[in-house]
């Protein structure tokens, strides 16, 4: 089975575009070898990638023909990914009260400070 189609049947990418592109920028591998769109997967391959928020690890179980539920996709993989994050590992982003309008110049510098980036 293709590896972009198995990507995005078992629910890691919301399209199959999206699976390829990953596949392209090589960001994916099968067993830690770098690995097409197009590269076979099979049952007990090892698939890893970069997510936007840590690194994917999942063992393949199953080979989904087509796009199925939640639910039916998690039986076809285990995934040995560390924890996610949490918010404050990430790192908290300012946020403006609703309503309060554009920032001002005051506003924006005070923004920029908090980000960490001093003129």
């Amino acid at each position: 089975m293709r590896l972009d189609v198995w990507l995005w049947a078992a629910r890691f990418f919301k399209s199959r575009s999206l699976a390829t592109a990953a596949c392209r920028a090589g960001k994916v591998r099968i067993n830690d070898v770098i690995a097409k769109a197009s590269s076979q997967v099979d049952v007990g391959d090892a698939v890893t990638w970069r997510d936007p928020l840590r690194n994917r690890d999942v063992l393949v179980v199953d080979l989904l023909q087509r796009r199925v539920g939640a639910p039916e996709a998690a039986k076809a993989y285990v995934d040995r990914s560390p924890a996610l994050p949490t918010k404050e590992e990430r790192g908290a982003v300012p946020m403006r009260d609703r309503g309060a309008g554009r920032p001002e110049k005051k506003d924006r510098r005070d923004l920029d400070e908090l980000r960490g980036f001093h003129k």
